[in-house]
């Protein structure tokens, strides 16, 4: 049979996986770095930005941050007593499970917790994220942040945005080049829109229309797990809870 001569889509871009080679240089890197450093710290990230972990980088700059395959970090400090690349540092291992990073540091234990929880900037959910707390557009004159603030410290939201928080499910409609939400001419009286529930996952849709309002629902959190002192050799487990609860008594 005469070979194709039909139109074929060639992809000039090439995707080179993540092989053998990098996974054997996380390892190494790993246990070179062991005896540089005084304690290692296991933590785990709530709703991961990347250009907040940059300014934990910067702000760590004198440490070493290691993200990988949990089972690949756990190997290269030592699973067990006779493993262990320093004395006690396989203590480590049993918190290594899910999406959780390697932290390195000379600095007091101490004050690296209190940097750490004292980290909580805000940012708009993502699709998939658990609604921390509900959230309903107001009847009447929908404002710019939905209820959020009061109406004398706020603005109309546009006219031209309408459209879309129609499309969005929210039964908007223009009255006399306002918009409303709800029945008779102010919306007055009628029931507000739901967006979202405390404890729901969002979706794609109720993400959008939180941005739309400058609703931020996410917080970016790092939480200590446990960490490694070198001169002990012992493991000290760390309370997540206890870490915010101490940061709040602060405030």
């Amino acid at each position: 049979m005469p070979k194709s001569r039909r139109s074929k889509v060639v992809h000039m871009t090439q995707v080179t996986k993540k092989g053998r080679e990098q996974k054997d240089k996380l390892f190494s890197n790993i246990r070179e770095t062991i005896p540089e450093y005084q304690r290692c710290f296991v933590f785990s990230v709530d709703n991961m930005r990347n250009n907040y972990l940059k300014d934990v980088r910067h702000e760590m700059s004198d440490s070493r941050l290691f993200f990988g395959k949990t089972k690949l970090m756990a190997r290269a400090l030592g699973q067990t007593p006779e493993e262990a690349q320093a004395d006690g540092i396989d203590g480590l291992a049993r918190h290594l499970s899910g999406s959780v990073g390697l932290l390195f540091t000379n600095r007091p234990a101490d004050a690296v917790l209190a940097y750490l929880s004292s980290l909580a900037p805000v940012d708009f959910a993502r699709a998939g994220a658990e609604a921390p707390r509900d959230f309903v557009i107001p009847a009447g004159l929908v404002y710019s942040t939905g209820g959020e603030v009061p109406a004398e410290h706020d603005v109309p939201v546009s006219h031209t945005l309408e459209p879309e928080l129609r499309r969005l499910g929210v039964p908007t409609r223009l009255v006399r080049g306002k918009v409303v939400l709800g029945g008779g001419e102010d919306g007055e009286g009628s029931e507000g829109y739901t967006v979202c529930r405390a404890g729901q996952v969002l979706d794609s849709r109720q993400t959008r229309l939180l941005k739309l309002f400058s609703v931020c629902m996410s917080e970016f959190r790092v939480r200590v797990l446990a960490y490694w002192t070198a001169a002990t050799g012992e493991v000290t487990d760390v309370d997540p809870n206890a870490m915010e609860e101490d940061d709040e008594d602060k405030e």
